[in-house]
């Protein structure tokens, strides 16, 4: 399983990074052997949050042949056509892939910032990643209610156009839907324990079969897998009930799977889900984050 790691981007008590403290984290990744740097995205948060395509970007050039990708990006918040022109600038300045991971948004606050309805979303994301999808790919955008760019042709064009992948908690509906177009899909550690990974991607693997599709060409990753690697426990609990939970609104005991506690407690949540068939995992430092990157790798060696 190959193991990837997101930009440290929201500010858990250490501030947030500046634009030398990413490029050095991507240094860090790239010599820890790590497969993929990944940027989340909101606009308001809970708390101080860059903006993840900026951050991914100012790390292209440090990240060497990582794959650079969003887990995930906004088009309904960003509109799809700037998202899409973001995707190919980004795969037309990296050295290794890009993956654009496109979701609708879970946060009312990001929506109601650009003047958009919470009840709408998968409407206009359904739309929206068709969109993304065709213009990254140099191909006419299909016609539809929210959009229209069907005269939109986007320049540079990348040698290598980014994978559009989906992110999804799991709902037959929308697996069903992206299982016929999408390149990839993105689970939430946060929100899917190794077993229930394992039930979502056999499901899936199901529809794409029934799409004409081989499961084994599309791949996945666990996103949002909150770390923080300490061998003192009233640290380890303090970061998840103190730290994390808040930060997410969610309860303790539901956070209880990821990898938060000593090196061998990590190392076993992230096997988990190897053990559960996934085929990459991101990593997401709570604190101190080159130095969790670090102790993790040191974990798994």
């Amino acid at each position: 399983m190959r193991i990837g790691a997101h930009l440290p981007l929201a500010d858990f008590g250490d501030g947030t990074p500046s634009a030398a403290d990413l490029v050095h984290y991507a240094r860090v990744a790239v010599g820890c052997g790590l497969t993929t740097l990944s940027a989340n995205d909101h606009l308001v948060w809970g708390r101080p949050w860059l903006d993840g395509p900026t951050a991914l970007a100012s790390v292209a050039a440090a990240a060497e042949g990582l794959t650079l990708a969003t887990s995930i990006t906004l088009p309904v918040v960003r509109h799809p056509v700037v998202v899409a022109k973001t995707l190919t600038s980004l795969a037309a300045m990296a050295r290794g892939p890009v993956v654009g991971g496109l979701g609708p948004g879970s946060s009312r606050a990001d929506l109601g910032a650009v003047g958009l309805g919470f009840e709408d979303r998968w409407a206009r994301f359904d739309e929206a990643f068709a969109v993304v999808h065709a213009l990254v790919r140099g191909e006419p955008a299909p016609p539809g209610k929210y959009y229209s760019a069907d005269d939109v042709r986007l320049a540079p064009r990348p040698e290598r156009a980014p994978q559009i992948w989906f992110a999804s908690r799991g709902s037959e509906h929308r697996l069903a839907g992206m299982a016929a177009v999408a390149d990839g899909w993105f689970a939430s550690a946060y929100n899917a324990t190794p077993d229930h990974y394992r039930s979502t991607r056999g499901r899936l693997d199901d529809h794409l079969r029934a799409a004409g599709r081989d499961p084994a060409d599309v791949p996945d990753a666990v996103a949002t897998t909150w770390l923080y690697v300490t061998e003192r426990r009233r640290e380890a609990d303090h970061v998840l009930r103190e730290v994390l939970a808040p930060a997410l609104k969610r309860e303790p005991e539901t956070l209880a799977h990821l990898p938060i506690g000593s090196a061998e407690q990590c190392a076993e949540a992230i096997a988990a889900y190897a053990r559960a068939g996934a085929r990459e995992v991101l990593v997401w430092p709570v604190r101190d984050p080159v130095r969790q990157l670090e102790q993790l790798v040191g974990a798994l060696a």
